[in-house]
């Protein structure tokens, strides 16, 4: 517990791919039980607004040629398929996220790497695979501004969710499931996250931990 219990006052808290095309019922890429958590996701959000606490939306973005795509997707986007399309609708955040400042996503800035503010201490960053730290300045980001726990919320645990807390926790950050504010999340993931020492909670541990902040 020492050195994994979360210290909120200096967490982050990131939403994962939580963007039109996974979310929306009847989208193009559909995670199941995403729109369900949107209710506490963005009371997540408000409450780390709230406090001026930082905030990172990691997001996919799929170019329409499959250059940058998955191997397990490629050939799906190549024969026509539009997921997170750059400068699309389906790549932005779902509404219930955005913050008062939203404006539309800048693709060029994101997929060259840069973080795209959205609000006062909210920013937008582009991750080309599973992981949010695999080939992005995460890491560098959060170290420079003191950050050394993150609080995942977010879309598919299986996938990007899931192998981003593994990222985290071999670069020796401090890691928080909020169980509740996540799709796709079942109960052996739940084992494995505990068992390399991710703080699994629900929303209501959050929320008042950040009123004690």
């Amino acid at each position: 517990m020492k050195y994994t219990r979360p210290n909120w006052n200096t967490s982050v808290l990131i939403t994962i791919d939580t963007q039109n095309d996974f979310t929306l019922p009847s989208a193009p890429a559909e995670i199941q039980g995403t729109s369900e958590v949107l209710p506490n996701m963005k009371r997540a959000l408000e409450a780390y607004r709230a406090q001026g606490l930082p905030i990172i939306h990691v997001i996919r973005l799929y170019k329409e040629d499959g250059s940058n795509v998955d191997l397990c997707r490629r050939e799906t986007i190549e024969k026509g398929t539009k997921i997170a399309v750059p400068d699309s609708n389906g790549a932005e955040l779902v509404r219930e996220l955005r913050s008062a400042s939203y404006a539309a996503l800048d693709a060029n800035l994101l997929l060259s790497g840069g973080f795209q503010s959205v609000e006062e201490r909210e920013w937008v960053m582009y991750k080309p695979r599973w992981g949010a730290f695999y080939q992005t300045e995460l890491q560098a980001f959060l170290q420079e501004r003191g950050i050394d726990t993150i609080v995942f919320t977010g879309c598919n645990f299986p996938n990007c969710p899931r192998t981003s807390m593994y990222e985290a926790s071999e670069r020796d950050f401090r890691v928080v499931m909020v169980a509740d504010t996540m799709s796709q999340v079942y109960e052996k993931g739940i084992q494995e996250m505990s068992n390399i020492g991710v703080h699994v909670c629900g929303l209501n541990e959050v929320l008042d931990a950040l009123g004690r902040v």
